[in-house]
């Protein structure tokens, strides 16, 4: 029998859609976050060769059609992990691929422990991670306020062209900052605060990854304290046959200093080649203080230049801190070039320059004639670097699975403008600073449960110093003492080994050594003119061998232990074996050339608690003992304890290897899910340290008080809203270092008429409203209540009353 015509048309219709519509349709796939599996848009997809490609739409959606079924698919985003999967297994896996945010605290990615890509959980030590979207939502106005952000990192400021990060009790050239991986300490950073933080545009920051404690194994001098490692944003090539392109532009403006920022960057992408354009300018005015706090803060007089003469004037509003303002540019260009899949070329170019910025606490320094300084003031703080890296991947080496190689140079200057209060004569001196390094990097997978690292690094540093005197009555001007002996060099050639051991999930051990050579340079011949120092050359050569080991131990999905021993170094620097100037009113620091590197030896323990990602506890004790510890004391020259240094009788003192110190402390941060929306997180930081002063027991000067914050972080649909606290504890005047008792004027003053550093809080709220996909308003009141405080060691007072508003527009 015959089927009817019309029934017959139906069924081989229906035959059509059975055998090739629903193939084609079910080859649609959708890509989530692993974590939070919302769909996620702009992940590139393409095959081994790069011939195909695709990017999932705003619903994390993209037809796999043009792929073979067995076609080795690669999933790839700057935000979250590379992922390389089958087309087979994903239509086997109901059509849906997750992918793991880096920025995902249980998951997260880290690069700086072994300065190759590592599980967060796997390394013993405890590393702080600032995501792109972290540093988009607290808005920093520079490097040092986002590492203040993190609630682990104390922040000192001398002026407000500054930020001195002070972790677990060291700071300075005892911490370590790299920058895409390279180091940029250098041999002039010295043992006082250091501003070169501020260097680094927190716009063109993509992550950041903070290491809490030592690290001297993978960076050999100065990581004693801690490892500050910024990645800037990265080129992204196009995985489609059009060219990629993408950018953001971003104007900011904050009432406490009248701060006005503009910002853009921009990307073009080709299918090998990417280039990336980041430019930002800020400007900023005199920084406004609190209301309510220690009257000893406020700025009552101020030095003028009115017909050739110098003028104390009264602060018609003494909230003002007169002078603060200044302003910066900060630039970079970026190129990568990626031939195949597993070779990668990057090069990049970086400067940032400011304007003359006052140091504002020298400007308070009383005299007998009100105050001392007329001007003192830093010159442009200018830092240029290059890099070139190259990346490669290989599974047929002996040597190594992935291997990288940096060439960077690196050129620094600096420069200080000092003159007393109605003299003519001011004292200029000059900084330069070349810096080249090469760095080679190397990963091996020796079996699936242990991998090597292994690697060797140069350094070399060549300082140029000159001085001189001018009189601005005259514009004579004559030859000084030189900062630093022109023409020093300071070098260091390293290799280290680390081993990563992990039998199973719930266990990793990890070890290292590296052993450092440095040798150091000066002549102080030209110097001697002034000084008539007993030696005219000095040079150091000194080698270290530090090591570390350390586990992590996740017994159950609950508990997390983790233990680390370690020890670091720090060789003496330029800075220190042949600086001049005055550390202190009535005290200049003169060369010595007998001194050794410092060593420190230090443990970890840490616990972490995780009740279902409902409440996370992460606590976390340490203990350092600090060993031959390069400090400042009394010296002589010739046995005189007294020279004129810039027209003052001073007190002569030197670096030196005079002391021990013990710190210790105990971190604790909490983060609770109370819902999907509402969440509290808080850190909390307790540090103690002493020190031997003359076989006496005292305060170490960068031991800051109890300090943390707590955060209160609601997030809806396309808005997100953050009320948090900042609090500080106090020092009394028994619990501040010597060295502070000669800077009272920097101080609140006690019942009993001595400086102390009170303690403070302040309320803060900050909110972000996303309209679109190309368009944001970021809006931050912060320090709610008007508190005027200051921080511990720092020589300007925190803002007032600040109103911040940024709005970004997205390509």
């Amino acid at each position: 029998m015959l089927m009817p015509l019309k029934l017959k048309y139906n069924f081989i219709y229906t035959l059509i859609l059975v055998l090739f519509l629903k193939p084609i349709c079910a080859q649609t796939i959708t890509v989530l976050e692993k974590s939070s599996n919302e769909p996620v848009p702009g992940i590139a997809l393409y095959n081994l060769k790069k011939t195909k490609s695709l990017v999932t739409d705003l619903n994390g959606k993209v037809s796999i059609d043009i792929f073979e079924i067995n076609e080795l698919i690669f999933f790839q985003n700057f935000l979250y992990e590379k992922l390389q999967i089958r087309k087979s297994e994903i239509l086997n896996n109901n059509n849906i691929v997750y992918i793991i945010p880096k920025v995902e605290d249980l998951n997260q990615i880290v690069i700086s422990a072994t300065k190759f890509e590592q599980e967060k959980r796997d390394i013993p030590q405890t590393i702080v991670s600032i995501g792109a979207e972290e540093v988009a939502f607290v808005n920093p106005q520079t490097s040092a306020d986002l590492l203040e952000n993190t609630g682990n990192i104390f922040v000192q400021k001398s002026q407000m062209g500054g930020g001195s990060p002070m972790i677990r009790g060291f700071s300075t050239n005892r911490l370590l900052i790299t920058v895409d991986g390279v180091r940029m300490n250098n041999a002039i950073f010295r043992g006082g605060n250091i501003q070169n933080v501020i260097s680094i545009d927190p716009l063109s920051i993509k992550n950041t990854e903070v290491t809490l404690g030592a690290g001297s194994v993978v960076y050999g001098s100065d990581a004693i304290g801690g490892v500050m490692s910024f990645y800037t944003k990265k080129p992204q090539l196009s995985y489609k046959d059009e060219i990629y392109l993408n950018g953001s532009a971003l104007i900011r403006y904050a009432s406490a200093n009248e701060e006005k920022t503009g910002h853009f960057d921009f990307n073009l992408g080709y299918k090998k080649w990417a280039f990336l354009t980041n430019v930002s300018y800020t400007n900023f005015d005199d920084l406004r203080m609190g209301s309510h706090g220690p009257n000893e803060y406020l700025r009552n007089q101020y030095v003028v230049r009115q017909n050739g003469e110098d003028v104390l004037m009264n602060n018609p509003d003494p909230q003002v801190q007169l002078p603060t303002g200044y302003n910066q540019i900060n630039l970079m260009q970026k190129v990568r070039y990626e031939p195949s899949d597993n070779l990668n070329f990057d090069f990049g170019l970086y400067f940032t320059t400011t304007s003359d910025y006052p140091r504002y606490d020298r400007l308070l320094r009383p005299d007998e004639d009100g105050l001392k300084s007329a001007e003192w003031d830093y010159g442009p703080q200018q830092w240029f670097m290059t890099n070139f890296q190259v990346t490669k991947t290989s599974s047929r080496s002996n040597l190594y699975d992935k291997i990288q190689s940096t060439l960077a140079y690196q050129n620094f200057k600096e420069s200080r403008k000092v003159r007393d209060f109605q003299s003519p004569l001011r004292e200029i001196r000059k900084e330069n600073v070349n810096a080249f390094s090469f760095n080679l990097d190397l990963e091996k997978s020796l079996s699936p449960k242990t991998s090597f690292f292994y690697g060797l690094e140069y350094l070399f540093n060549k300082v140029g110093s000159n001085g001189k005197e001018e009189n601005i009555e005259t514009d004579a001007s004559v030859r000084n003492v030189t900062r630093y002996p022109d023409g020093s060099t300071w070098q260091s050639i390293a290799s280290y080994a680390s081993l990563k051991y992990k039998p199973n999930k719930k266990f990793v051990f990890q070890t290292g050594l590296r052993f450092n050579q440095v040798i150091a340079k000066a002549d102080f011949t030209e110097n001697n003119e002034f000084l008539n120092l007993p030696f005219d050359n000095t040079e150091i050569n000194t080698g270290a061998l530090t090591g570390t080991a350390g586990i992590t131990w996740s017994p159950n999905n609950v508990i997390q232990w983790k233990l680390n021993a370690s020890t670091a170094f720090r060789a003496p620097n330029i800075d220190d074996i042949g600086k001049v100037f005055d550390s202190e009113p009535g005290s200049v620091v003169v060369p010595n050339n007998d001194l050794k590197s410092e060593y420190a030896y230090g443990g970890e323990l840490g616990l972490k608690l995780n009740f279902k990602n409902k409440i996370v506890l992460d606590l976390a004790t340490y203990y350092t003992f600090l060993d031959n510890a390069l400090i400042r004391r009394d010296y002589d020259i010739n046995g005189e304890t007294e020279i004129i240094y810039d027209g003052e009788l001073s007190n002569v003192q030197a670096i030196q290897n005079a002391s021990k110190a013990w710190i210790y402390g105990f971190e604790a941060g909490i983060d609770i899910n109370f819902s999907e929306n509402l969440k509290l997180r808080s850190q909390y930081n307790v540090i103690g340290g002493t020190e031997y002063n003359d076989g006496i027991e005292v305060p170490v000067r960068h031991v800051a008080p109890i300090f943390g914050r707590t955060h209160l972080i609601w997030k809806k649909n396309n808005f997100l809203l953050d009320g948090f606290l900042v609090y500080n504890g106090s020092l009394s005047f028994d619990q501040l270092a010597p060295s502070e008792y000669s800077k009272a004027y920097l101080y609140a003053i006690d019942e009993n008429g001595n400086p102390y550093s009170p303690s403070w809080h302040t309320i803060n709220l900050r909110a972000q409203y996303q309209w679109n996909n190309n368009l944001s308003l970021t809006a931050s009141l912060e320090n709610v209540t008007d508190q005027l405080y200051r921080p511990y060691s720092s020589g300007i007072s925190a803002p007032g009353r600040n109103l911040i508003l940024a709005l970004r527009y997205m390509l």
